[in-house]
């Protein structure tokens, strides 16, 4: 069976209505996503602990499949009579032949070697070097497959920097995969943090799925108090948050207080334009610099002065 995505430019405003309108038409699945997005003009948005979402993309696209017998053209026409939609319509259609969609995705995730001991292995793989430390990973809803350069990047600073008995926070834990590391590394306690709790859901298969002992971890959704104190007050050795520029500007108070003195903070997510404005928003707590640099993307780590 094959189907055909309905394509159409929007914007804040529209893409909500744009999307209930094509159900409404018959739509068998409808998502919004950036227009820009893997592009140099992609808009961040995000939502801050307690605190509302960011809003819709200002220059979205809401994409609509039906199956291949409807007439998309037809429906596209519909759309453009409607009264609620104010704008011109600007649509393309994609055809969508049928799959093995489990095999197309597993296909796209192959064992990564992170250093000569650090190796990420999809589920579905056996390991290339069964004496290394092997992260097996299913990437599920959560960012965090490891084949990102800000994952990778923190992976190698994790195994530079932890030592036997360090405590760890990641936090913006997504799929797990820091947490796991650092357990793996020799932490004696790791607390991962996410605002979405697919991604605290995932972490925690994910951990049990590597024979983590769950005396040694737990993962916890960022509400509450874990807003204002990264783990109930305890300050840890190593902090590491790999999420995106702006919200570790907006939480540099908080992931603060979360490191002990002396202690290390590693954070990434960052774009090399973007790394002065990060480094001036920790800067009262840390010295702070850029550590590493992958495809446009950097490490910023440093010590709490």
């Amino acid at each position: 069976m094959a189907w055909v995505t309905l394509i159409i430019k929007t914007n804040a405003s529209q893409a909500e209505l744009l999307s209930d309108v094509l159900m409404e038409q018959g739509a068998l699945s409808v998502d919004i996503h950036d227009a820009a997005a893997d592009s140099r003009d992609e808009q961040m948005i995000f939502g801050e602990p307690g605190e509302p979402g960011g809003e819709i993309w200002q220059n979205a696209e809401v994409s609509a499949l039906f199956d291949q017998a409807v007439d998309v053209d037809a429906v596209a026409h519909c759309i453009a009579l409607d009264d609620r939609i104010t704008d011109p319509l600007q649509y393309r259609t994609e055809q969508v032949a049928e799959q093995d969609w489990v095999r197309l995705t597993q296909s796209q995730f192959e064992p990564i070697s992170i250093t000569p001991r650090l190796w990420i292995v999809p589920t579905w793989h056996e390991s290339p070097q069964p004496d290394a430390i092997n992260l097996i990973l299913d990437p599920g809803l959560a960012f965090g497959t490891g084949s990102h350069p800000t994952t990778q990047l923190c992976l190698r600073w994790l195994d530079e920097q932890v030592q036997p008995g360090d405590t760890v926070i990641d936090y913006g834990c997504g799929s797990g995969i820091l947490t796991i590391a650092a357990l793996k590394l020799g932490a004696s306690h790791v607390t991962g943090i996410d605002i979405d709790p697919q991604a605290v859901k995932a972490s925690d298969e994910n951990a049990q799925r590597n024979a983590c002992n769950s005396a040694h971890y737990q993962f916890l959704s960022a509400t509450g108090e874990t807003d204002r104190d990264g783990q109930g007050g305890q300050a840890a050795d190593i902090v590491v948050a790999n999420i995106l520029a702006n919200p570790l500007i907006v939480l540099a108070p908080i992931l603060a207080r979360a490191v002990r003195q002396q202690g290390a903070i590693a954070l990434s997510g960052v774009l090399q334009e973007q790394a002065g404005d990060v480094r001036q928003a920790y800067q009262p707590w840390f010295d702070i610099s850029v550590a590493g640099e992958q495809e446009g993307w950097v490490l910023l780590t440093g010590r709490k002065k």
